[in-house]
């Protein structure tokens, strides 16, 4: 076990016995889902910084070629950790299109207003490294969830971590929708909160 598993175990737990007594399940806990939830909003939080290296550097968003090629390594790497390709393909499908659309919705804001100021994080040096990192995090959290995808109240449960979620940290309610795409497969039965 690492330590940076440890560190985010021990403060999902941490989270967790901080939560209202609703969350809590006869046929056990969401820590799991916790967890994911917590690995999502931190790959959807590099959304700006690559949307900003991305606006300095008059590059398009969609990069077809490099999201063909996360899609496969992450098959390969699901398959190793005991994780059904499929459903870990369908997961980054989601992450990649949640982060798209944080990054339009940027793109957006400073094409209308303020476009962003000084120098962004260098994207293959410092925020791919980041990214690359929560990719083999977010692996080991399906792996963990994977039970949890084909109970009849898997989306109510998803939705409940991410309320949750959104109670105990400074989360941007502007990323809601983004966040809800983001998990929109988590479940075998679709969406979160029950709506597909």
């Amino acid at each position: 076990m690492t330590f940076r598993f440890r560190a985010l175990a021990s403060c999902a737990a941490a989270l967790l016995l901080a939560l209202p007594a609703v969350c809590a399940h006869a046929d056990g806990d969401d820590t799991s889902l916790t967890n994911l939830v917590a690995l999502v909003s931190q790959r959807l939080a590099l959304a700006e910084p690559v949307a900003q290296w991305k606006w300095l550097n008059h590059k398009p968003i969609t990069d077809t070629p490099r999201e063909n090629a996360l899609l496969a390594d992450v098959q390969k790497r699901a398959a190793a950790a005991g994780v059904d390709p499929a459903f870990a393909r369908a997961f980054f499908r989601d992450q990649i299109d949640a982060s798209t659309q944080v990054q339009q919705g940027l793109f957006a804001n400073w094409r209308n207003s303020q476009p962003p100021s000084g120098p962004a994080p260098d994207l293959a040096s410092v925020t791919r490294p980041q990214l690359d990192r929560l990719t083999g995090q977010l692996i080991g959290a399906l792996a963990r969830v994977q039970p949890t995808r084909t109970a009849d109240d898997c989306p109510a449960r998803v939705a409940r971590a991410v309320a949750n979620w959104k109670e105990l940290t400074r989360y941007d309610s502007t990323r809601a929708e983004a966040m809800t795409r983001a998990l929109g497969h988590v479940c075998e039965a679709g969406g979160v909160g029950g709506t597909a």
